[in-house]
């Protein structure tokens, strides 16, 4: 139907009505799974909260088919800007700069209320998605002594979590989340599916159950990989039918993500065949290794930093938000280091 469609497009609708048509059926197609027929509707010129859109529907859909890391990219850009409402046309943000008549336009530009993404149930795709992506990087980078930060927006959730006093049961969708990291941290799969598939948001899809079957997968296999990392130290072999046991996997499963994990040199361990067990090499770092790694990351820290403020440079004072002034505050700004200036001169020449 969706191929009819785009037929019936292309013989009515002039090159404006076509381009924001071709948009509308991929998204169409992006919600009903079929990837490879959208992605060729939307490439194409396209107006940029069409494309917003569209990008979050592909995001949505990579989730279900159960491509994790593609859906956190394509997810990270519009969740990451703390105003995806705006990006997505689905409200304003209040802003003092803003003239009546640009703010008519703006509202012009809305999306019916019918045509909504639910903001929640994208939140939820893309904080899941980071979870299954950052803990197992976080339990190996804890044994490696470096660590790169993958989703900032989900790093800020568990700091807010940690600097409470008091914490209770998980009442909203972050809070299941958060909870959930936690029980992944401690290799703890089943509380931690039970705190994920008990959000609400997850019922706005159009075929729940697949999706929190492919979910169920997802946190066995990334929390056997956590637990290997976080207590790899501690054993010198392990089991392959042990862990199949305690994750409830198949035995074919394990041995394919234990490998994966040897070969990408993740885990420093071998496969002995005959007795079904890995075998762990403990080797940890000397001193000068460490401080060497240290050295590194402290490196990388400052070469963003000194690109940010670069960055800055090059856009000035009147591109950086919140640093708009008005012409009186700028003259009187001046007027101070003018001042401060001849009182420099002036001390210097006494």
């Amino acid at each position: 139907m969706i191929k009819d469609a785009h037929d019936f497009v292309w013989c009515v609708c002039p090159q404006i009505l076509y381009n924001r048509a071709l948009v509308q059926l991929g998204m169409c197609a992006f919600r009903h799974g079929m990837i490879k027929d959208a992605h060729d509707f939307v490439w194409c010129v396209c107006p940029q909260i069409l494309y917003n859109r569209a990008l979050v529907q592909l995001g949505m859909c990579a989730f279900r088919h159960g491509m994790i890391k593609d859906a956190h990219d394509e997810l990270l850009d519009i969740q990451s800007s703390g105003r995806s409402k705006e990006l997505l046309a689905q409200g304003l943000i209040a802003r003092h700069d803003r003239t009546p008549e640009q703010e008519k336009l703006e509202r012009r530009r809305q999306i019916p209320f019918h045509m909504h993404i639910n903001l929640e149930l994208m939140e939820c795709v893309y904080l899941t998605s980071a979870m299954l992506l950052e803990i197992p990087y976080i339990a190996a980078a804890e044994t490696e002594g470096r660590r790169r930060m993958i989703s900032k927006s989900f790093h800020h959730q568990l700091k807010h979590h940690e600097k409470q006093l008091l914490v209770g049961p998980p009442e909203s969708m972050r809070e299941h989340v958060v909870a959930a990291t936690h029980s992944m941290k401690r290799g703890d799969w089943r509380q931690c599916k039970e705190y994920i598939l008990s959000i609400k948001a997850w019922d706005l899809f159009i075929d729940v159950e697949p999706v929190k079957t492919l979910l169920t997968r997802k946190i066995q296999e990334e929390t056997l990989r956590t637990y290997i990392f976080a207590y790899g130290e501690i054993y010198d072999t392990l089991s392959l039918q042990s862990l199949s046991d305690m994750f409830e996997l198949p035995l074919k499963s394990v041995l394919s993500i234990v490998s994966k994990m040897i070969i990408k040199e993740e885990l420093l361990a071998s496969l002995d065949e005959p007795t079904q067990t890995i075998v762990l090499h403990h080797a940890k770092p000397s001193k000068v290794q460490s401080q060497a790694i240290l050295l590194a990351e402290k490196i990388g820290m400052l070469a963003e930093h000194n690109e940010e403020l670069m960055k800055l440079k090059h856009a000035g004072p009147w591109n950086v938000p919140g640093s708009q002034q008005t012409g009186s505050s700028r003259q009187q700004q001046s007027g101070w280091g003018q001042s401060n200036r001849n009182f420099r001169r002036g001390v210097q020449v006494q």
